[in-house]
């Protein structure tokens, strides 16, 4: 694990990305997003550069569908 101000708790990653936190939850179990979990207290926790990627994708998938 890097610095932990590299990471966002799941809320934090939630309202970052524009979710609840439940929608990322499932985005996790259903392997749409990496969560690693905290060494000490088991907290799932979201990179910040994983969930930009992720909002590049959407971004990306977005503009397309913009074009058709």
């Amino acid at each position: 694990m890097e610095k932990l101000s590299d990471y966002l708790r799941i809320s934090e990653a939630a309202d970052y990305l524009g979710v609840s936190p439940n929608t990322l939850r499932n985005w996790v179990n259903a392997g749409k997003v990496v969560a690693i979990r905290h060494p000490v207290n088991d907290y799932r926790l979201f990179e910040r550069k994983v969930l930009d990627a992720l909002l590049k994708q959407v971004e990306t998938a977005s503009i397309k569908s913009h074009k058709k």
